[in-house]
Order: C-alpha cells, then structure tokens, then sequence
C-alpha cells in the first residue's frame, strides 16, 4: 500500500470509528472559521487558547477544542472536531502526555499544510508519582510517568507563551512586530504574577498541601513546596481504603487545614477526608480547562492563577 492510499485509509477509519461511536461529545462554540483573511488556528485545552488569543490577538481566529465545563482528561475527539482541524493553518497543543488523542488525530489528518506545534516541546518534564519497577502505579496499571501540567510553572507559561509567538512570526511574518509585541506585554503580565508568587510563598509557615489530584508538581517544584495527593495525574478513580487511611493519617500527623479539590472533578473524596480530619475544602485549579461560569465571568489563566495564589497563602499561613 503507497504512503498516499495507507493515509487515506487511516482518515476514513478514523472517520468511521467517529460515526460508529460518537467519538465523544464535544461542543465547541463553533465548528467552523468565519474570517478566510485571519490565521485559522486550533488548540486543544484552555491554556494553550488563552496563551494563543493573548499573543494572535485579532490576526487571527482561536477555537479551542475541549468546551468549558469537561475535564480534559476524559476529552474524546468528535468527527467534527476533525473536520476543524483539516481547516486550519495551525494546530497547538501542549504535549507531555496531556493530550492522549493527538498522535490518532495527526495520523489521520490530510491537511499537508497545517502546522503543528507542542508548545511544552522544550521544557524539562517533572516525573509523576511514585512507580513501581514496571511503571505501574499503586492499583497496577499502567500511568503516564510524566506530569503532563506544565503551564501551572509560570516560567513554563512564559516558554510555551513564547514557542507560539515564534510559530506565528515564522508563519506571518507580515505581522510578525504585532505578535512580537502582544508576547512582551503578555510576557511582562506573566513576570508580575510569578513575583508575586515568590514575594508570597516565600515567607510561609508550611510548606506542604494536600491535593485530591496530582497535578501541581511543576508549581510546587517553582517555590519549594511539597505535595501529597489523593489520586493520581488523572484523577480517575476514587482512592481505596488503605490510600485514604494514609492521606488521614498524613493530614493529621501535619496538621493540614485545608484539603484542595478541583472544579471538574468530584469534590466528595477530598470533603469525606476534610470531615474526618476536622479541615475545610477549597479550589486549587489546575487550569486545565473553564468551567461554564468561569468563562461567563471572563477569568482566563492570570486571573485563575491569581485566586490560586489566595487559596495557597490560607493554606500555608
């Protein structure tokens, strides 16, 4: 079979697969590109697509695909979803193993002409939990051995800000002063957050939060804090007997005060833990994604981070 007919072969199964199984749900705001004078670009999780919009600023047209309100981690992509991505000029995802159905999605993709970028290509990635020799996890299967939530290091914010500015200056290069300029002004934003965070953090009693998911290694890692999760990089499934006895045990021993659940995910573990403990629940969020009301109200990655940096100061004082 020639490279021309085995691609074709691999789009119409994957656009089969998508008719025969819904290929999930998703509901972007919509499914097309109205401005044919603009950059048609897509992203794949929130950070990404606020990154791009602050950068692209009106050169271009920014659809993401994960909608508010779902977890990126249980995102399935739809066949329309693919019929968006054949259209545009540039395809942006994270990378680290966040996205798990990006190498399906390019494999099939025909469009010789997109460009594809993985914006955390060139940091240096953070190791998960702990394995065994395997690579298994504590329930035996199989997990990413890579913490995938690179963006909630600002400097890693800063670097993935800036591989998507080069892309679009190398793509465009008419407007190549605009998007250099929008990357400054959105890059000195993301100094004064992080500043902030390290005038804050600094001068802290504690030193260590309980999390109900593994997500927040690379933000941690940035100010000299420790985390204890509940449950792993994907929090998809709920902790055993033995795990919750140990976290207990932990929050009890370290007097924690607040346990932090997220807005996509469940909060029942993380409050069934604070009410044994005598502790109180808060939001830490992973940024992974908006929800409904969050994208209502305007908050984007700054402002969600900002309220981060609340939550952990209550946390650690």
């Amino acid at each position: 079979m020639t490279v021309k007919w085995k691609n074709i072969y691999v789009l119409a199964l994957f656009f089969m697969t998508c008719v025969l199984t819904g290929c999930g749900n998703s509901e972007n705001s919509r499914n097309h590109f109205e401005d044919k004078e603009k950059l048609a670009i897509v992203t794949t999780i929130y950070p990404m697509y606020d990154f791009t919009l602050n950068i692209a600023g009106d050169r271009a047209e920014v659809i993401n695909l994960v909608p508010a309100g779902t977890e990126p981690h249980d995102f399935e992509l739809s066949a329309k979803d693919m019929q968006l991505i054949e259209k545009a000029d540039i395809f942006i995802y994270n990378g680290a193993g966040m996205e798990h159905f990006v190498d399906k999605t390019l494999a099939a993709v025909s469009n010789q002409d997109l460009t594809v970028v993985e914006a955390a290509s060139g940091i240096q990635l953070l190791e998960a939990g702990s394995y065994d020799d395997e690579g298994l996890h504590d329930d035996g299967h199989e997990k990413e051995k890579t913490d995938p939530h690179t963006w909630l290091s600002i400097q890693n914010a800063i670097a993935e800000s800036e591989a998507i500015k080069e892309t679009l200056v190398k793509l465009d290069e008419e407007n190549a002063d605009y998007y250099e300029a929008n990357y400054q002004a959105y890059k000195e934003k993301l100094e004064d957050l992080e500043e902030r965070y390290r005038e804050t953090l600094s001068g802290m009693s504690r030193d260590t939060i309980v999390t109900a998911h593994e997500a927040f290694g690379y933000l941690c890692n940035e100010y000299g804090l420790k985390q204890k999760a509940v449950e792993g990089l994907t929090a998809d499934s709920e902790p055993d007997a033995a795990k919750m006895k140990e976290i207990i045990e932990f929050c009890k021993k370290n007097e924690i005060k607040i346990i932090f659940f997220e807005d996509l995910v469940s909060p029942k573990v993380a409050k069934t833990i604070a009410d044994e403990i005598g502790a109180e629940t808060m939001t830490l969020n992973p940024v992974e994604g908006l929800t409904a009301k969050q994208e209502e109200d305007g908050l984007d990655y700054i402002g969600i981070m900002e309220q981060n940096l609340e939550a952990l100061k209550k946390a650690l004082q």
